[in-house]
C-alpha cells in the first residue's frame, strides 16, 4: 500500500485545526455596514471569542454577533442593552449642548448617562457623537454613540413589528417605551442609533442565537459597505482584498475587552 505524503497528512491536520477552532473558539468576521459606527467601521475585520459564553452569560456592553433571529442563516453584530429580566425604559432627551431632541434610557431605574462629544460628517451628512455610560458590575463602560440630526427612526421598540403588548408595560406613539425584557432573551441595539435595524424593529435576540463576543480588530481597510444578505464567502474575501489596498493600520489590534 502507498504511503500518505508527510505533507498531505500536515495539510489535513491544518485544516482539522483550523476547523476546530472556528467551531469553538474563534471565528473571523467582517463588518459589513455601518450600523456600530464609530465603534466598528465599515472595513473593520474582527475576531469573535466564541468559548466565552460557553462559560459565562452576555453582560450588558457586550459586542456581539448573533444569528438574525429573522432569518437565522444571516449573523448580525450589535451591543447588548440589557439581559432577561431587565426593565428598560425610553425617554426622549433634549441635548441643549447638541440642539437636538435625542432619546435615553434607564435599565432597572438606574439612568444611563449621555455626553455630547460634537457633530461629525458621515457620508456628507451630519451626525451627533456623544458617549454613553453604563455600569456593569462594579465597572464602569464607556462607548460613543451616533444620533441623526433627522427625525429619529424609533426611540424604543415598535409595537405590532417587534413587541406584543403583553410584553410591555408603557406605549406611546405606538413605541412601548417600558419593557421588561423576557427570560433566556437579550435586548440588542447598534451604536449609530439612527442608523440600525436591531431590536427596537425586529425584537428580542433568544440567547441560543447568540455565536461569541467580538474582542479584537485584527484588519481594516476602506470598503464599500454591503447589506447583511450580501455577505457571502465570496464578498468576505473581496472585502478583504480591498482593505489590504486601502489599510486603516491605527485601527488594527483595537481591543474590546473590558
Amino acid at each position: 500500500m502507498k504511503q500518505v505524503p508527510k505533507w498531505l497528512i500536515e495539510f489535513a491536520l491544518i485544516v482539522a485545526a483550523v476547523l476546530l477552532i472556528r467551531a469553538t473558539l474563534v471565528q473571523a468576521f467582517n463588518i459589513p455596514s455601518a450600523s456600530m459606527q464609530p465603534t466598528l467601521l465599515i472595513g473593520d475585520f474582527i475576531l469573535v471569542n466564541k468559548l466565552v459564553y460557553r462559560l459565562s452569560e452576555p453582560r450588558r456592553g457586550d459586542i456581539v454577533v448573533f444569528r438574525y433571529p429573522v432569518n437565522p442563516n444571516l449573523d448580525y453584530i450589535k451591543r447588548v442593552i440589557a439581559g432577561p429580566g431587565d426593565i428598560v425604559e425610553f425617554r426622549k432627551f433634549y441635548s441643549e449642548e447638541a440642539d437636538l431632541w435625542i432619546y435615553t434610557y434607564s435599565i432597572n431605574g438606574e439612568e444611563v448617562s449621555l455626553s455630547f462629544l460634537g457633530e461629525k460628517n458621515f457620508r456628507g451628512e451630519e451626525v451627533y457623537e456623544f458617549e454613553e455610560r453604563i455600569k456593569v458590575g462594579s465597572e464602569n463602560l464607556s462607548y460613543k454613540i451616533w444620533f441623526s440630526p433627522k427625525p429619529f427612526r424609533a426611540w424604543g421598540p415598535i409595537i405590532n413589528r417587534a413587541f406584543s403588548f403583553k410584553d410591555c408595560f408603557k406605549v406611546e406613539d405606538e413605541i412601548c417605551v417600558k419593557f421588561r425584557v423576557p427570560k433566556g432573551y437579550y435586548f440588542v441595539m447598534g451604536d449609530n442609533r439612527d442608523n440600525s435595524e436591531d431590536s427596537r424593529f425586529w425584537g428580542f435576540v433568544p440567547r441560543e442565537n447568540i455565536l461569541g463576543k467580538a474582542f479584537v480588530i485584527y484588519f481594516s481597510g476602506k470598503v464599500p459597505p454591503l447589506t447583511p444578505e450580501d455577505v457571502t464567502p465570496f464578498t468576505g474575501f473581496r472585502q478583504l482584498f480591498l482593505a489590504l489596498l486601502n489599510p486603516r493600520f491605527e485601527r488594527i489590534g483595537k481591543f474590546f475587552i473590558y
